[in-house]
């Protein structure tokens, strides 16, 4: 829960004097600045830094959970987008970045690490390849073959994703390893968000999408997921989301601060305050 986080972080935060507190705030704060001057009445935010997902309705939290954001060298992305859709049961293809670094250098010493993980090779006619026919030495960056890890419990995506748009290619979702939540430092993707409490930010979406129509909604998605169906459902509310990257924040009239992992606010002290 977020009680022992933050005792974990207060631990780990013992080492920071007034000086170091002091630009941590006026850094959060800045960033704050560049918030809309007006936030919606209800909205998703995510904090990358705290590895936490709220839901606000009114100023009120409505929903907290878990998180896993990005490691160090595959960060999470700060944005602004509003959730659009829900994917039962989806299919996970990777991006280019995850072919180029670890897929093809995996399949280059074992062409049956693809089936290892789940992996199909498909061609551009949408054919299956077998991976041990395909001559892997004239690769290094790209490859003419599209990887598609299938829907299921041991897909990286888990057996929902919540779809928003963005030009990184990331997304809230659901995780096949389910266990790395009970870690207090859950900085471990590839940029994606894994939520924990993934089933109570579906049923609020679809409660808020159509307060006529939520039930009916549910009761399709529920059986989508129980029969284990790959389908997509557009929502007609769509509900904003914000992702940032904030190393403290006020919490029952405390300001608890979190590990600067990313190195962020360590850029921009120096940039702003070294000369000073």
């Amino acid at each position: 829960d977020w009680s022992s986080d933050v005792c974990s972080s207060d631990l780990r935060m013992l080492n920071l004097d007034d000086r170091d507190r002091f630009f941590r705030i006026a850094i959060t704060m800045d960033k704050f600045k560049k918030l809309p001057t007006r936030l919606p009445d209800n909205y998703i935010w995510v904090n990358a830094c705290s590895n936490y997902l709220r839901v606000m309705e009114d100023g009120n939290q409505k929903l907290s959970s878990r998180v896993i954001t990005g490691k160090p060298l595959t960060r999470t992305p700060m944005l602004n987008s509003a959730i659009s859709a829900l994917i039962t049961f989806p299919q996970w293809v990777p991006p280019p970045s995850i072919i180029q670094k670890e897929i093809l250098p995996a399949v280059k010493k074992n062409p049956g690490y693809l089936q290892k993980k789940g992996f199909s090779l498909l061609n551009s006619k949408g054919e299956e390849v077998d991976p041990y026919s395909v001559d892997w030495s004239k690769y290094n960056k790209s490859m003419p073959y599209k990887v598609v890890q299938g829907s299921g419990d041991a897909n990286a995506l888990g057996i929902i994703k919540f779809f928003f748009e963005n030009k990184y290619a990331v997304y809230l979702h659901d995780t096949n390893q389910r266990y790395l939540f009970g870690s207090p430092m859950r900085n471990l993707s590839h940029g994606c968000v894994r939520v924990q409490q993934w089933r109570e930010l579906l049923n609020y979406l679809l409660l808020k999408d159509s307060l006529r129509a939520g039930y009916s909604r549910r009761d399709s998605v529920n059986n989508w997921l129980k029969n284990k169906e790959k389908r997509q459902l557009s929502l007609k509310t769509r509900v904003p989301l914000f992702i940032r990257y904030l190393s403290c924040e006020g919490q029952n009239g405390r300001i608890i601060f979190y590990d600067d992992v990313y190195g962020d606010d360590k850029l921009l002290r120096e940039r702003w305050f070294n000369r000073k």
